[in-house]
Formats: C-alpha cells, structure tokens, sequence
C-alpha cells in the first residue's frame, strides 16, 4: 500500500468519524426539541440559536463531572464496559456506504469507512458485541439495579438479533436475484437498487428500485427489531427508571456514563443507516441529469442518503413520544411468537418467489 493510498482510508475513517459526532449531537438535541413538540412545551432554548448548543453544554458538564466508583465494583470489568458500548457503535458505521464514490486521480474512492465484502456479518458481529457491554455494566456495578438491567439486556439482545438479521437474510436472498449472484457488502447492495421498477411494469417507471418494494414485510420486522435492539422506548424495560432506576448504568457517572449515553446515540443513527441502506437505497436519488454546479451534484447523494437516515431516525423519536413501555411479558411474546416466526415465514416465502422467478417451476 503506497502512501497516498494510506492517506486515503486515514481520510476515509476520519471524515466517517467526523459526520457520526455531527449528527449524534444533533440527534440529541433533535429528540428534546421533537419530543418537547410533541408534548406542548418548548425544549432547549437557551445554549445556542435554538438551542442547539445545549447537547455540546451537557457533553462538558459530564466531561468534568466526578466519576464515582462504587465500592463493590469489580474495578476491571467496570471500566471496560463504556468502552465496549461506544467501540462496536462506531465500528459499525465504519460499514455504511454514505455518499457515492468519488473519483480521486486515477482510483475511486467509496464514500464508507470500510467496504468489505462481508460487510452484513460484521455489522452482526459487532451488534452482538454491544451486549456484553450492558451485561458486564449491570454484573460489575455491584447492585441489584444494573444486575436485573443486565439481565433483561441479554434476554432482549438474543431476541430481537435473531429477528433482525432473518430480516437481513431476505435482503441478501433478494439482491442476489438482481445482480451478479448474492452480496455481503453494503456498497454492492445499494448499487443494485439504482434505477426503478420499469422493467416489472412500463407503470412502475416512476417506483424506485428500493428494497423496499419487494421486502416491505423485512422492513417492518428490521424497524421493530432495530427500536429494541437500541433498548429504545417502548422497548427500553433494560433501563426503566420505575423500575431499575437507571438500569444498568445506575452505577455510572462523568465520562462514564456520557459513554453509554453517545453509544446509545450513535446506535441509533447507524440503525438507522443500515436501514435506509438495506431498504430505501442508500444514497441512490434523483440527479437531475447535470442541471446543478458540481460540487452541489457531487454532495446530492450524501443528502438523500442523510434525507432517508432522519426518517427513520424521526421514527425512533416518535414512539418514545407516543408509546408507553411494554410489560416484559410482552417483550419475549413479541420477539419469539411474532418477529422471529414471521422473519422465518418470510425468508421462506421469499425463497421459493424468487427460486420460480429466477429458473422457473421445478418440473419445467
């Protein structure tokens, strides 16, 4: 590897980084001023125009505060935790493909942290990593609080894992019919959803070729089972302050906790990401076939890419304004008798659709 090349993926990873701390803060300040809306009341108003400041105000109030150590800690584990939590949060946007490839000399250069061709697992493998932050956070705090968070953590992660990636396995099954064989990698499978329906129907020539067409019911299933995965509301009982009065990081303060608190962030616009990725197409749009100056035709992707992320972000926002929690009864029902026996219906359903489209009918 040359050194230009080097200085490529080092300003690849960096730009990543970068945009995931932009609109994390934003995130934050996002959720108080849309649930505040909501709910009839004003939000921050007060740091900043707007009160946009204030997420970068409370960032430095736990940046200086104490962080306080309970006695009973298993000191290690206790201290290795946050970092498990914000590592895999990071590590999996590293995978989203957030603009079109741009063309640098003679190479072209993705738009995403990593391109790897087994982009899905690892997104999976990194998930399955954010676990064992929320269990060890709960067992090493020495209380009873976190414990029964932690609990609750790993119970709810082997749930609704299992039923988001069934909903990544009818994706996969389903782009490997429109392209070359099938795809792991993120940047492959947005590709596959340029252009639009056209060749279904003359009618659909207005439909974009988004995942979403042909695999609403996945769609559904990824939503559901990425609100739970990022203990969201109404899904959170891993933190419920009636409960746990915090959950598994009851026992966290300072910098600690600001950890957890950015994790939980970032998951959710990754999710988010993903989703936009895997269903909406990515950062595939209108072009507007040259008529805009080329730095602004140049930026588009990345808007239509942010464009459809926030969607769904603002869905994230919207049910923890409208839902209330549900009882943990209704969690594991939801999770192994609704999610994971449809996810299986579905990818089945799928295969047997796409085997008849792609060779036909067996006895043919």
């Amino acid at each position: 590897m040359t050194w230009t090349e080097l200085g490529i993926v080092a300003l690849r990873v960096i730009l990543t980084f970068g945009l995931l701390l932009v609109v994390t803060i934003i995130n934050v300040w996002a959720e108080r001023k849309i649930v505040a809306d909501m709910q009839s009341r004003i939000g921050p108003s007060r740091a900043g125009p707007f009160g946009v400041l204030q997420t970068v105000a409370d960032g430095l109030k736990l940046f200086f505060k104490e962080s306080i150590t309970p006695r009973k800690a298993e000191l290690g584990l206790y201290t290795l935790a946050p970092f498990l939590a914000v590592i895999p949060a990071f590590l999996i946007f590293m995978m989203v493909p957030w603009g079109a490839p741009v063309t640098v000399g003679d190479e072209v250069v993705p738009l995403q942290g990593a391109d790897l061709n087994i982009g899905l697992l690892f997104i999976l493998a990194m998930s399955s990593m954010a676990v064992y932050a929320v269990v060890l956070a709960g067992w090493s705090s020495g209380s009873k609080y976190p414990l029964l968070g932690g609990v609750r953590a790993t119970a709810q992660a082997i749930s609704y894992e299992a039923a988001m990636g069934l909903a990544m396995v009818s994706v996969v099954v389903f782009t490997a019919t429109q392209g070359d064989g099938g795809t792991l990698s993120l940047s492959e499978i947005v590709a596959r959803q340029g252009g639009n329906w056209g060749d279904v129907a003359p009618i659909f020539s207005i439909v974009p070729r988004w995942n979403l067409v042909p695999q609403l019911v996945a769609f559904v299933i990824f939503l559901v089972a990425i609100v739970a995965e990022t203990n969201r509301a109404p899904f959170d009982l891993v933190e419920a302050e009636q409960e746990l009065v915090g959950g598994y990081h009851t026992e966290y303060s300072g910098m600690r906790f600001a950890m957890f608190f950015l994790a939980e962030y970032i998951n959710i616009f990754s999710m988010s990401a993903i989703a936009a990725t895997l269903f909406l197409g990515g950062w595939n749009g209108p072009t507007f076939d040259g008529a805009l100056p080329g730095l602004v035709s140049a930026a588009l992707p990345t808007v239509w890419f942010l464009l459809k992320t926030y969607v769904i972000v603002f869905i994230f926002f919207w049910l923890r304004a409208t839902l209330p929690r549900l009882r943990y009864d209704q969690l594991m029902t939801l999770g192994w008798k609704g999610l994971i026996p449809a996810a299986l219906a579905w990818i089945a359903l799928s295969a047997v659709i796409f085997g008849f489209r792609q060779f036909g009918p067996p006895w043919s």
